[in-house]
């Protein structure tokens, strides 16, 4: 509405073509449509995003935080949590929380529609993360992304490579 606060942002007028389509660029399987709520009301210490992944998709790749706490809350569908290695369902009404304590966790949308999630946590200017998956630790300090492999290649992407192009 044209005299809403800045505060006040209405999940059910946003578009689905104005979602940011990403896709991690080290995951074929990788795809979510999310928009960034806490950007739209100004929000710069945490961030919330509403976030869809189809049906036979996954959000990113396992890993662990090592400065960020994450939370998810499943608002719609049927998926798979990987925790530590181990797959949990998940579905409507779920809460999934993950502080720095090296929990791994990863989503897979398992079910016939999408699965659409609130997702959150903290804010920092630069984040370690661990991707045991991939044999990979990688340092986010935005624009860039290095990955720091256990076989001792390094690899530098910059963050817009988690944009799709397709």
């Amino acid at each position: 509405m044209a005299n809403d606060p800045k505060n006040l942002v209405r999940t059910n007028a946003l578009r689905p073509q104005d979602a940011a389509h990403l896709k991690h660029p080290m995951n074929p399987n990788s795809e979510i449509f999310m928009h960034r709520l806490s950007d739209h009301a100004g929000i710069e210490r945490l961030h919330m995003n509403i976030a869809r992944i189809p049906p036979g998709k996954e959000s990113f790749l396992p890993h662990a935080h090592t400065f960020q706490e994450e939370w998810v809350f499943v608002l719609e569908g049927a998926g798979t949590a990987v925790i530590d290695g181990d797959d949990v369902a998940i579905g409507s009404g779920d809460y999934l929380g993950f502080p720095t304590d090296g929990t791994t966790h990863h989503l897979k949308n398992t079910g016939v529609s999408d699965l659409v999630v609130l997702q959150g946590g903290e804010r920092t200017p630069r984040e370690i993360g661990r991707f045991p998956t991939i044999g990979k630790t990688a340092l986010f300090e935005a624009p860039k992304v290095i990955f720091y492999g256990d076989d001792g290649t390094v690899e530098e992407l910059p963050l817009s490579r988690w944009l799709a192009t397709d």
